[in-house]
Order: structure tokens, then C-alpha cells, then sequence
């Protein structure tokens, strides 16, 4: 009860001082004239004093409530007192006037008769010293200007209620704003990085290796000249790409969230905290922005769809994992329906090998849980590396960027996929950076060879160009992850050791095109089923949980039916595909490509 009263505008509060001021009112003229009341005073004190709140109570829970206690309990004493003093009868008044403002909906249609003519009615019957339509205009006007302030209060709701979504929408929209540009710069610099940036690392190179060609002391001074100015031009490249660097990026992780729930908290109004729990850990761009967007989306959904007015944000740095949690005290949902924000934030967290949890229910709130794994330099553990790229500045300039980790190193490289083959022979690295695109045999069947003859070195497909087609058919070949060369040094840094440790990654403009081409091929393969044998797609869906091997009573809880209905969606499909039992239904559902093994 306390915190609806919180809630309270001001109308709540003027519509509260006018009961007080009338029951005070009523009581002490009940004392003053004490010697015309039939009943015992102690009596028509607590009437008068159950007539004051028990309709109070009543409408904090339901406004219908609040009517009938309203209309039996005060209405009902007026009626007692009229009878004894005539002139008691105004007394009703203030509450026609709160009838009408709390009423809503069809209530109008038999409040409004019950306090402007029946009431009056009874008034007439028990006292007819005043004229019966005379009392009938009183209330009337009551009750009319009962109405036009509940009209006043409505309006006052709308507008604020508006205001609100107004405000989170500004700030949703000054975050959306913020991400796009601080995705762009990133876009930005890893353009530059890739194109200027690896032409002076391959140019110095080149230089450093023709050293040994000159004869003269002439040349050789030139030389050196001319490889400062290389070194220096690429060290003002650099410096330029840190500028681009957004403010938001420069901050740590535990900064920029904090920053977020302070922005957030003035412009939506609501109370947003803040814990961090442990020691800080390294985190890169792309991990970064993920948790920054999560928060963002969680808190935008608290106040517009949960209508929170305290949010609790957590963050905790495990040894193993960073965890995030959003907790709020709104209304909660009795099934969650994720959106596009929503949807993107999942997205954001598997493109990481992490993960996003929601759970909601009504008068609870919603929690939001994001975590993503912790990728540290695994300083006790080296990982060797084989490079393969048919373009020697390329081979160079990835063995210059990654011999600055100390995790890293880089063992050899290969210009082409049969010394590839050779060089995992040999020296058996734990990560292969795989090209697609080279001479007398490409990546793709380089990769297949390598997982054909030695499983455990895992394969890192590090190309240029965004095939979906050919990323698929590489991951079913056995390709571990599947990054651009657009990448930023740390970003592939921490893939690597993501892939050492037997994870996978798909780069994240890549995954929308996978995911989008598996749920074609899925779509296709339940078509035909359709087509073939007649099946529904509740079948389908029947066939696949079988398969996961659950049993019907969990599969009836799953898909909310009784265990009779799945028994006969079972019998239906084995009917259809021609089998007997469960484990024919499962061979037979493989063989047509409804489940996968």
C-alpha cells in the first residue's frame, strides 16, 4: 500500500484531503449535536469513521470497490443523519463529487443515477422538508464537476505517461546514436588499419629485407632514411586511429555502464544503481559493446514495457566469466516476447560464446542476464601459430601484429595449402590462420585436410571476403571460426585463444548470412516432409523433441498439451512414416532430414 501511495499526484492527494476534511467535519458536528442522535455516539463515530476508510482502503485495490463501500457506507450514514437533521443532507455532496471522479468505464451508467436521483430519493422519503428536484440539481452538479476533474486527472495521466516514453525514447535514441557512431569509428579504423597501416608494415619489410642487397654506404643511408620515415608514418597513423576513438571507448567497462545509468536515470526518471563486483578484467572492443548495449536495451525495456521505477544493475568479473544483470521492479510479463533489440543483444552475446537469460513474471519484474566468457592471455600457456596467406606482406604483417602478445607465437608460414599441409606435418602448431583464396590449393580444402589428418590442430578461416555459402560448407568441414581481416589486432588476439581452448566463433556480419541460409535449409527440409509424407509441422516438431530422447510426459509439458494428445500426435506420425515404434521413427526421420544427428 505504501507504494501506491508513492505513485500519488497531486489529485490523489486533494481527492484524500476532502474525505479527511468532511469525516473530520461530520464527527466533530456528530459531538456538538450528540443529544438528536438515536443511536449511542460511540456508534455513529465508527460508522462515520468505517464510512472515511474502509472506501479509502477499497480504492487503492479497485475503483469498483471503491464504489459500492462509497455509495453503502457513507451514503448510508447520510441517509441516518438526514433522517434525524434535515440540513445533514449536503453532506453527501463531496462524495458525489469523488464517486464521479473515481468512477471510469460503464460505472458511469449506474453511479450516476444512484447518487443524482436515487440518493436524493431516499433524502425526500426520510426528510421531504427540502424539494426533491432541488436536492437532484445539488448532486447533479456534483456529480458533474466530479467528472470533469476525473476528465482533468485522465488527461494529467496521458500527458504524463507521454512524457515518459518521450524521455526514454530521447535517450534510446542519443544511445542508438552513440553505438552507430562508435561502430563507425570502429569500421573506420579497422579500414585504415587494414589498408594504410598493413602498406608501411609491408613496405618497412620489404626494406628491411633488401638491406642485405645494398652495396654502397650511399644506398644504405638512404635506406634507413627512408625506412624513419616509413616507421614514422605509420606511428602518425596510429596516432590518428586512437583519436577516432570515441570517449565512451577510452572509458573501462565499469565507466561506461556506470555513465550509461546516470544518463539514463535523469532523463527517464527512474532509480538506476550501480554494484561491480571484483577485479576489473582486460575486455575487448567487441565485448565491450556488448555488455554496453545490453544494459541499454534492458534498461529502455524496464520503463517502457515493465514500467520500472528502480533498476538494479550488477556486474561481476569471475575468474572464468563476466556477468551482467539487470533487475528491475516493474510488473513483470507472463510470457516474454523478445523484439529486435532483444533478438540483437542474443545475437551480440553467442558472436562472443556467451549468453543472454531473461526471466519475468508477473509482480516480480524482469531480470536480464548476460554473460560472456573471460578471454585473458593465457601467459602459461603459449600458443603456437601457423600463418597461411599467399601474399608474403600479409604473412609478415600478421607475424609483426601478433609476436606483441606474449601468449603468441608464431612458428612458421605457409604461401600456399600444400606447405601448409606439410609445415602441420612438421610442426604441429596449435592454430592454423587459414587463407581461402590461394594458389595450387585453397583454404578450403587445405582446412579439410588438416582436420582429415590431424583433429586437434584447430583451423581459423581469416579471409576477406563474406561468402555464407562457402563459410557453411567450411564449418561442416571442421573450420573451428570464421573472422574477416578487417579484424583489429586484439580482437583476433582474443579469437585465437578462444579457439585454442576449443571454442568457436563466427564473425558477427557472417552469422546473420549462416544463420539465415540454415533456416532456409531447414525450412526446406520440413517443406518436403510436409509434401512427402503428409506430416504437420506439430509432428515435426513431436519427431524432434523424441529424438533429444525425452519421454512424452516432458515433451507434453514443453509444447503445454496433455500427454493423450501427444500420444496421438505420435501414433499419427508413425502412421505416416510407415514405422512401428519410437526407434524406427527416429531412424526414418534421419534418413529424410527432419532431425539431424
Amino acid at each position: 500500500m505504501l507504494e501506491m501511495v508513492k505513485k500519488w499526484f497531486w489529485y490523489d492527494w486533494i481527492m484524500l484531503g476532502l474525505r479527511l476534511i468532511t469525516s473530520v467535519s461530520l464527527i466533530l458536528t456528530t459531538i456538538r449535536f450528540q443529544e438528536g442522535i438515536a443511536l449511542p455516539l460511540w456508534i455513529v463515530i465508527f460508522w462515520e469513521i468505517a464510512a472515511f476508510s474502509i472506501p479509502w482502503v477499497c480504492l487503492l485495490l479497485n475503483y469498483k470497490y471503491y464504489l459500492f463501500t462509497e455509495i453503502l457506507l457513507f451514503g448510508g450514514l447520510c441517509v441516518h443523519l438526514t433522517s434525524l437533521f434535515p440540513e445533514a443532507f449536503p453532506s453527501f455532496l463531496v462524495s458525489v463529487f469523488l464517486i464521479a471522479a473515481n468512477s471510469a468505464r460503464l460505472s458511469y451508467h449506474w453511479t450516476a443515477p444512484a447518487t443524482v436521483l436515487v440518493i436524493p430519493g431516499i433524502f425526500y422519503v426520510v426528510s421531504p422538508n427540502y424539494s426533491y428536484w432541488l436536492m437532484v440539481i445539488y448532486y447533479g452538479l456534483a456529480y458533474v464537476m466530479g467528472f470533469a476533474f476525473h476528465l482533468l486527472t485522465v488527461n494529467h495521466r496521458q500527458n504524463e505517461t507521454i512524457r515518459k516514453q518521450n524521455a526514454v525514447l530521447e535517450q534510446y535514441m542519443s544511445q542508438i546514436e552513440r553505438i552507430t557512431l562508435a561502430e563507425e569509428r570502429n569500421r573506420l579504423s579497422r579500414e585504415l588499419h587494414d589498408t594504410v597501416g598493413h602498406a608501411y608494415t609491408s613496405i618497412i619489410m620489404g626494406m628491411e629485407a633488401f638491406r642485405s642487397e645494398l652495396a654502397t654506404g650511399k644506398g644504405i643511408q638512404r635506406l634507413d632514411s627512408l625506412l624513419e620515415l616509413g616507421r614514422k608514418s605509420i606511428e602518425e597513423v596510429r596516432g590518428y586511429l586512437h583519436q577516432m576513438e570515441s570517449p565512451q571507448q577510452s572509458l573501462s567497462l565499469v565507466q561506461a555502464l556506470q555513465k550509461l545509468g546516470v544518463e539514463f536515470q535523469e532523463h527517464a526518471r527512474v532509480e538506476v544503481s550501480f554494484r561491480a563486483f571484483g577485479e576489473e578484467s582486460r575486455l575487448s572492443r567487441q565485448a565491450k559493446m556488448a555488455f554496453i548495449r545490453c544494459l541499454q536495451e534492458s534498461l529502455t525495456n524496464a520503463v517502457r514495457h515493465g514500467q520500472a521505477t528502480d533498476i538494479t544493475v550488477s556486474l561481476q568479473f569471475g575468474h572464468q566469466d563476466t556477468r551482467l544483470e539487470v533487475h528491475d521492479n516493474g510488473r513483470g510479463m507472463e510470457e516474454w516476447q523478445e523484439g529486435f533489440g532483444m533478438n540483437a543483444m542474443k545475437e551480440r552475446a553467442m558472436n562472443l560464446q556467451g549468453q543472454v537469460f531473461v526471466y519475468t513474471k508477473p509482480g516480480e519484474g524482469t531480470l536480464v542476464t548476460c554473460t560472456l566468457p573471460r578471454q585473458a592471455e593465457m601467459e602459461n600457456d603459449l600458443i603456437q601459430l601457423l600463418i597461411v596467406d599467399d601474399q608474403p606482406f600479409i604473412r609478415e604483417s600478421l607475424q609483426m601484429l601478433l609476436d606483441k602478445y606474449q601468449d603468441l607465437n608464431v612458428v612458421g608460414s605457409a604461401e600456399d595449402g600444400e606447405q601448409a599441409v606439410n609445415l602441420c606435418g612438421r610442426l604441429q602448431p596449435h592454430v592454423v590462420l587459414m587463407d581461402l583464396d590461394m594458389p595450387r590449393m585453397n583454404g578450403a580444402e587445405t582446412t579439410k585436410m588438416i582436420k582429415q589428418q590431424w583433429p586437434h590442430i584447430r583451423v581459423l578461416i581469416f579471409t576477406t571476403f563474406q561468402d555464407a555459402e562457402q563459410a557453411l560448407d567450411l564449418l561442416r568441414s571442421g573450420a573451428d571460426g570464421f573472422l574477416l581481416k578487417s579484424t583489429e589486432p586484439l580482437e583476433l588476439a582474443d579469437t585465437i585463444r578462444l579457439i585454442h581452448r576449443g571454442g568457436t566463433l563466427i564473425d558477427q556480419g557472417m552469422s546473420h548470412k549462416i544463420f539465415e541460409k540454415l533456416d532456409k535449409s531447414v525450412e526446406s527440409t520440413q517443406l518436403k516432409a510436409v509434401n512427402d509424407y503428409d506430416l504437420t509441422y506439430r509432428e515435426i516438431e513431436l519427431l524432434q523433441l523424441v529424438a533429444k530422447g525425452l519421454g512424452y510426459k516432458t515433451i507434453a509439458s514443453k509444447v503445454y498439451l496433455s500427454v493423450g494428445t501427444v500420444r496421438n500426435y505420435a501414433s499419427s506420425a508413425y502412421i505416416k512414416l510407415g514405422v512401428r515404434n519410437k526407434e524406427e521413427a527416429i531412424q526414418k526421420a534421419l534418413e529424410i532430414g527432419i532431425i539431424v544427428s
